[in-house]
């Protein structure tokens, strides 16, 4: 049974992008003390591998389940689920929806209503991870343990909460981890296994992917003009599987690549056209030729103006 498509989230009205000023915690912005003990555990629980000491094994499996769970978050919760970049059957949508539950980064549901809601937001008051707005600290991982931002709200994200499966996982998100990767590394490797491949993936996770809501909105180029402050990054790109062409996706979200020209590395894009050939996802879709012909003026512009000669002073 296919998942029925839906119009995709749109970019923004373009206008120049500017500094804000920042914006004060809200009273009810409060951490969850008792809800992020799981999260700041896991950080502390690393510190182990001082005891249990770091092997070869185990870091392969750490940097191999990185990448299974980059590509599920990035190209599952995110182009999938928040965008509609590409359609799928029910089967699949839910193997997407599993893997991305292992990055440990809340409910499916939960996840792509949050997003939705900032890309209509973006660098305004109302985006709840502006770095621009609300700083580096709290776009990078205050908004996630804060307890105002635990529910999930499912007017948002109603074209995937009417499925039940959906639904529990978006409850039960932390049991795919579990299930999946803490027991066979403990059953593989003991705690060894389960330090290194498993606690230290999740930070390494956790602080890449949060890097492009703390840092692509500050760092890199910019190639469109949009109306928030996003921007291009290869080295986000290389460490979230292209999530780092950001001012790409933000002027153009409905692109299952963010990566839009063959130099932009974007493995997450790489992966869906590897799963589309052999028929598990399809219509995946592509900016159209008018969005690559208006970055490619503005990469022209942009090279015109590095190469101009500067005024000499006197």
């Amino acid at each position: 049974m296919a998942a029925a498509a839906i119009p995709t989230i749109p970019a923004a009205p373009a206008a120049p992008a500017a500094p804000r000023p920042a914006v004060a915690r809200r009273e009810d912005e409060k951490v969850d003390l008792i809800g992020s003990i799981p999260f700041f555990s896991v950080h502390l629980a690393c510190l182990l591998a001082i005891y249990t000491g770091v092997r070869a094994v185990d870091v392969a499996l750490c940097l191999g389940i990185y990448a299974i769970r980059m590509f599920a978050i990035t190209a599952g919760y995110h182009r999938y689920f928040a965008h509609r970049t590409f359609s799928t059957g029910r089967v699949f949508q839910f193997v997407l929806a599993w893997f991305g539950s292992t990055a440990l980064q809340k409910g499916v549901l939960w996840w792509a209503a949050h997003h939705r809601d900032h890309h209509r937001n973006s660098d305004t008051e109302d985006d709840i991870h502006s770095p621009t707005v609300r700083g580096f600290l709290w776009s990078h991982v205050g908004w996630i343990i804060c307890d105002r931002y635990t529910p999930t709200e499912i007017d948002k994200i109603r074209d995937f909460a009417r499925y039940p499966e959906l639904r529990w996982l978006n409850r039960w998100h932390p049991i795919p981890y579990i299930v999946t990767f803490a027991i066979p590394l403990y059953l593989f490797g003991g705690l060894p296994s389960l330090v290194v491949g498993g606690f230290w993936s999740c930070v390494l996770l956790w602080h890449g992917t949060f890097t492009i809501n703390s840092l692509a909105h500050v760092y890199g180029r910019r190639r469109y003009e949009t109306s928030d402050t996003s921007r291009n990054s290869l080295l986000l790109a290389l460490l979230t599987f292209g999530e780092g062409w950001h001012n790409n996706h933000h002027h153009f979200p409905g692109s299952a690549n963010q990566g839009f020209y063959w130099w932009e590395v974007d493995i997450s894009y790489y992966v869906l056209r590897a799963l589309a050939a052999v028929g598990l996802v399809w219509d995946v879709r592509t900016p159209p030729a008018r969005i690559l012909e208006e970055g490619a003026r503005a990469d022209a512009a942009a090279r015109a103006a590095r190469l101009a000669p500067r005024p000499s002073a006197g």
